[in-house]
């Protein structure tokens, strides 16, 4: 954490609008991927974003450092969307994105053939598609431990569960993702 960063936190624990302003700025773009990830739907995870820093807001006096400002920030965010998760429980969930921004459909930064650039959106539609048809504590407990590297016992704290009971969710969502993405894999 530098020291402006240091700075504008001090600043805005102290009701400074605009160091707040500064530190969203700083951090907020990371949110809103993680969210999509957890939710399946851009316009739920705008939701969780807003909440997060709204939440972040009310709570600044309570940061004490112990851990970066950054993963302060995104556990809020985490826990704003499984909130908004569990509200939607029950619900039939809305498909993901498919329009290509979601960014485990992102493709690598170079220039395709034509051929490459097709496959590349099939796969893309297809591990979009192989991500909406787990169920929600699969897709939350996978994003969580290979998407967004959380340890085991953090991700059963934020589902309220047990680690074996994550343990199996995560065991679950990879076999079901194999499975619906066998036709992509390439033999070396």
């Amino acid at each position: 954490m530098s020291e402006g960063e240091r700075q504008w936190i001090a600043a805005a624990s102290r009701g400074d609008q605009h160091a707040f302003r500064r530190l969203v700025e700083l951090h907020a773009r990371s949110l809103y991927p993680v969210c999509v990830r957890i939710l399946g739907d851009p316009a739920l995870a705008e939701d969780a974003v807003q909440e997060a820093l709204v939440n972040a807001h009310r709570a600044l006096a309570r940061f004490d450092g112990r851990s970066s400002f950054a993963t302060w920030l995104h556990r809020i965010a985490v826990n704003a969307a499984l909130g908004i998760r569990r509200a939607r429980h029950g619900e039939r969930e809305a498909p993901a994105s498919t329009d290509g921004a979601s960014s485990l459909e992102t493709l690598a930064d170079f220039a395709p053939e034509p051929a490459e650039l097709a496959s590349g959106a099939q796969l893309g539609s297809s591990l979009a598609s192989a991500l909406e048809a787990l169920t929600p504590l699969e897709r939350t407990a996978f994003v969580l431990r290979h998407l967004e590297q959380y340890p085991l016992e953090e991700i059963a704290h934020a589902l309220e569960s047990n680690v074996n009971a994550c343990k199996q969710a995560i065991f679950r969502a990879v076999r079901k993702l194999r499975a619906a993405l066998a036709p992509w894999r390439v033999e070396a």
